[in-house]
């Protein structure tokens, strides 16, 4: 069995040849996850400290034993045989690791069943390597919260400029992949916290169609738009862990070459389109890239997305978290049993988990009715429901294969006094109408990430995954991360 790559070999290989090494006997699980673990010793705490990680895996290298046993008798048990995967620290896993929610109040909260998603993955034979940071409660506690903080894990950092947020709310899984400490990870989203972390730290992150991937035993924020999805270097890396974690069997594997005979929405209208004129020169470069590939391009595509469908969907929010919350709280076992109780919790706890920001969200939910207020429904109706009947007719009228989109604008300076400070958001328009959508790193704007959007209709994934691979071919080749300590000055357009 050849185990000659080096450990900066094995961590440089995108997902799907490490995946090939690995069912073909070239490297054994347990090589693979020392290597991983090692990495994460060196660069999250120490050196860098990007503290990406909230917690590893203390069995982690026994399970990739047991993996090697198998293939040792039978080959590889399922397509992420021996693996590593991080997973976001909200979702449950019937091991050592607490789901925690970055939350001091469950820092020895462990679940009693993994989640469907978390059962898929280890019956794939994937290695569950370590829990990752994110910004606490999915940044569902305050209105000028700090992406990439938590009361438990702390502040996580942008492993391209280290004092630049790394976004959030799958601020470490992000990370984690972009630094290399993992080759997959599995985020949650519910408005940008996919996107927008995976965006940020240059990596490749899909928000499935709202439903397509399981979300029981995963805390929630909203029900209408809450789900997991994966993240990785490549789009055939996250296309690998997509098909993994859901709940039917379909192949996302793609071998397109081109853009030819799709046409494609150029969304202008999207949230700080006038504010960045660095991201508008650099879009304008993506769509040339995509018309040469043989997509032809509408443009532009009025979405019209506005400050009154966000408050809708602000105020769905705060009544389905106070739902499912203490659903999810009342049925888990957890110390605290309700939002209530936690709000108690951190009054109690003041110094240690709000020492940067309150929880006025926490307040705001817990001050809401049940989910049959007229209210509520007022609310749904004026968000999601709102923006999907748009969609519909955007890409019936235009006969559009999909939406496009900057992800981002470069990361802002983390600020622990005003909170986070993005200004440029195209999330909200998949995360609000459960449409699918998929972000691919483009450039870099001063050493920093920015990326691109492409937005589908309901179930047609393999169309996004089919469309970002062929723009991931033409961009080539991304820049990892150098771990600059901090740009001077920071001219962040």
């Amino acid at each position: 069995m050849d185990q000659a790559l080096s450990p900066e070999e094995i961590t440089a290989l995108p997902a799907p040849a490490l995946q090939q090494h690995l069912a073909e006997g070239a490297l054994t699980a347990e090589r693979v996850s020392e290597v991983f673990l090692s990495r994460i010793e060196a660069l999250d705490q120490a050196g860098p400290a990007v503290n990406a990680i909230i917690e590893v895996n203390p069995d982690a290298l026994e399970i990739a034993r047991g993996l090697d046993r198998a293939f040792a008798e039978h080959g590889p048990i399922g397509p992420l045989h021996g693996m590593p995967v991080v997973l976001k620290a909200n979702i449950d896993t019937a091991d050592s690791l607490a789901t925690s929610a970055g939350s001091l109040a469950l820092a020895e909260h462990h679940a009693a069943a993994d989640a469907p998603l978390v059962a898929r993955l280890r019956a794939a034979g994937a290695v569950l390597l370590a829990k990752t940071n994110l910004s606490e409660w999915a940044n569902f506690r305050a209105s000028d919260s700090i992406s990439g903080w938590s009361s438990l894990g702390g502040q996580t950092h942008n492993p391209y400029v280290l004092d630049s947020n790394p976004c959030g709310s799958s601020s470490g899984s992000a990370v984690a992949v972009a630094a290399r400490l993992a080759p997959l990870a599995v985020g949650t989203e519910t408005d940008g916290s996919i996107v927008c972390p995976a965006a940020l730290n240059g990596v490749v992150g899909i928000k499935p169609t709202l439903g397509l991937v399981s979300q029981q035993g995963i805390i929630p924020i909203a029900a209408s738009q809450d789900t997991a999805g994966p993240m990785a270097r490549t789009v055939a890396g996250a296309a690998s862990l997509l098909t993994v974690l859901l709940d039917h069997a379909v192949d996302y594997t793609t071998d397109a070459t081109d853009l030819s005979g799709l046409r494609l929405g150029v969304i202008r209208d999207y949230y700080g389109a006038d504010k960045r004129p660095r991201v508008k020169a650099e879009y304008h470069r993506w769509l040339e890239m995509l018309r040469n590939a043989g997509a032809e391009l509408i443009d532009p595509i009025k979405v019209r997305t506005n400050e009154a469908i966000s408050n809708a969907e602000f105020e769905v929010m705060l009544y389905e978290f106070k739902a499912g919350l203490n659903e999810y709280l009342e049925s888990s076992g957890a110390a605290q049993t309700s939002l209530a109780d936690l709000i108690a919790y951190n009054d109690a706890h003041a110094e240690t988990v709000m020492p940067h920001f309150g929880q006025d969200v926490f307040l705001a939910a817990e001050a809401k009715n049940g989910l049959d207020d007229p209210a509520y429904k007022a609310a749904l109706a004026a968000s999601g429901a709102l923006v999907r009947t748009r969609l519909e007719a955007l890409f019936a009228t235009h006969r559009l294969d999909a939406l496009i989109a900057p992800s981002n604008a470069p990361a802002w300076k983390t600020d622990r006094v005003h909170g986070d400070r993005s200004l440029l958001d195209s999330a909200m328009i998949a995360a609000v109408s459960g449409y699918p959508s998929i972000t691919v790193p483009a450039g870099l704007i001063l050493e920093l990430p920015v990326a691109i959007s492409f937005i589908g209709k309901p179930g047609e994934e393999q169309q996004l995954i089919d469309i970002a691979t062929v723009f991931e071919q033409v961009r080539g080749e991304f820049p990892a991360p150098r771990f600059i300590p901090t740009l001077e000055p920071r001219e962040r357009q």
